[in-house]
């Protein structure tokens, strides 16, 4: 794995829209934050382009904007607008021999995992599943988690233990290995292309989503398992799945992913808060070494610097 030079205090960083559109509010509102907590928010106008109701312009625009900003060596980190849909439009249109040149953080998550996933799984380059300008960092710490953001990029050391007290054990055990995954949905969505999901065997998984009904997270688990991607992984990070459960008190996403994975080899713990999350959302290095461990409190350590 490459890992990106460690973003510093004062760097500029820069935002790009890969997938849909936002506000201008909730754009000037995730400025505002970025400058607060030090950093010199920086980005191109194509930023604010609209195509088709719903996305951020053009996949070749989008693709070009993010791709300057990675070769610019006065930027030190980027970060994605805003989710939604739209992401996997610019893979066709990523240079893999240009993004490990010189690797920097990126940090997103929701349907910006298709981006993490190009970026951890098919460069080897480190990837930030964490908050992105509209819907977190925005909204201000009550919404994202400070320390893990600027700690997994900024400090050349690991992220070490994370137990937060939502998390909860489905299946008992420990497990080593690299973290991969994100969204399910956008993780299903990558497989039979040539940018799908393939991460090597011995991995720790993290999955989440929002607002996916049972049936639709057993369609997709399930998914997962026919195409081998459970039976290659040691351990099972699930997040919150923040309005899955099914409508008028019916049954809970909880319930279905625990009996989906009662017969996991390894351990598979439930509640983790990074992505969609009703509190602050933890920010997670996908390719760097962890440890998934239920003795005790229940917690994952990153066990592996993410930033050089």
């Amino acid at each position: 794995m490459l890992k990106p030079k460690r973003l510093r205090v004062g760097d500029k960083v820069a935002i790009v829209a890969p997938a849909s559109s936002f506000t201008r509010e909730e754009f000037d509102e995730g400025v505002a934050e970025l400058r607060r907590i030090g950093f010199e928010p920086v980005y191109e106008p194509s930023v604010f382009a609209k195509l088709g109701g719903y996305l951020s312009g053009d996949g070749r625009l989008r693709a070009r904007a993010f791709a300057d900003a990675w070769r610019d060596p006065g930027i030190g980190a980027i970060v994605a607008a805003r989710g939604g849909y739209g992401s996997v439009h610019m893979l066709p249109y990523l240079d893999r021999r240009l993004l490990r040149e010189a690797p920097k953080p990126f940090i997103g998550y929701s349907d910006v995992t298709s981006l993490l996933t190009y970026l951890s799984v098919g460069c080897e380059i480190v990837s930030f599943h964490g908050p992105m300008i509209a819907g977190k960092i925005g909204k201000g710490t009550s919404a994202y988690d400070l320390d893990t953001m600027l700690r997994s990029m900024t400090d050349p050391l690991p992220l070490g233990e994370l137990a937060p007290s939502s998390l909860e054990t489905f299946r008992p055990g420990e497990a080593e290995g690299p973290l991969y995954g994100g969204t399910l949905a956008q993780l299903v969505a990558s497989l039979g292309t040539p940018f799908a999901f393939a991460p090597p065997k011995g991995y720790l998984l993290f999955l989440e989503d929002v607002g996916e009904r049972p049936f639709r997270l057993d369609r997709m688990v399930t998914q997962l398992r026919l195409a081998g991607l459970l039976d290659s992984a040691a351990g099972i990070v699930l997040g919150e799945f923040v309005g899955c459960d099914e409508p008028g008190g019916g049954l809970s996403a909880r319930t279905v992913l625990a009996e989906l994975l009662k017969d996991f080899s390894g351990p598979v713990v439930f509640g983790f808060p990074s992505g969609h999350t009703t509190g602050p959302a933890m920010t997670l290095p996908f390719g760097v070494r962890a440890t998934l461990m239920t003795t005790g409190t229940p917690r994952l350590v990153i066990e592996e610097a993410a930033v050089a």
